[in-house]
């Protein structure tokens, strides 16, 4: 039984993942969808931990999305190496490809400053946002949209290959139940 609702859960997740390997950055900014809310969560808890941990700003602004991203990377990390569980390491790890695309449309905002921010406004009309003020930094303002869609395709290419990785991970405990018990791939 543990395996179809496994199996089901993979399907789920590639059939909804689908929307996110075809649409666009800027539909994409305009229309997150409801994951977007999860990840805001751990975007500004990022920045509120990272404020306590250090005074330097760009890395406070950094650790919005780089929590965002990290925390799914902890999770596929807990249950690969603590509960030896293949397929739920799989699925941190779409989460954390999926957060990476959901900081792709922020990124290919820095110059534009179009979307709308958690303060109800957009960044033309408060001070800007974390992106802007980071590739400012960088002196990589330039490069927003550049930059935006690689990282765009890199979070599509790990959606993909946690989606193949939890696939392989069924099928093995599937065909080598006994074996399977001890971590899976």
């Amino acid at each position: 039984m543990d395996t179809v609702l496994r199996s089901l859960a993979v399907l789920v997740i590639a059939g909804w993942s689908w929307r996110y390997f075809t649409i666009s950055l800027q539909d994409l900014g305009e229309a997150p969808g409801w994951m977007h809310g999860v990840h805001l969560v751990f975007h500004e808890a990022g920045h509120s931990i990272s404020a306590m941990l250090t005074n330097s700003r760009d890395f406070v602004v950094f650790m919005g999305s780089g929590l965002q991203v990290l925390f799914p990377l902890v999770v596929a990390g807990a249950f690969y190496w603590k509960n030896n569980d293949g397929v739920g390491a799989a699925l941190g790890l779409w989460w954390a490809g999926h957060a990476a695309l959901d900081v792709a449309p922020y990124i290919a905002d820095a110059r534009a400053l179009d979307l709308m921010l958690l303060s109800g406004g957009t960044g033309k009309e408060v001070e800007g946002h974390d992106w802007e003020y980071l590739l400012t930094q960088w002196h990589a303002l330039g490069l927003d949209t550049v930059i935006a869609e690689r990282v765009a395709t890199g979070g599509r290419a790990v959606m993909l290959g946690a989606l193949l990785w939890a696939a392989a991970n069924i099928v093995y405990d599937r065909l080598l139940p006994v074996e399977a018990a001890d971590g899976g791939l």
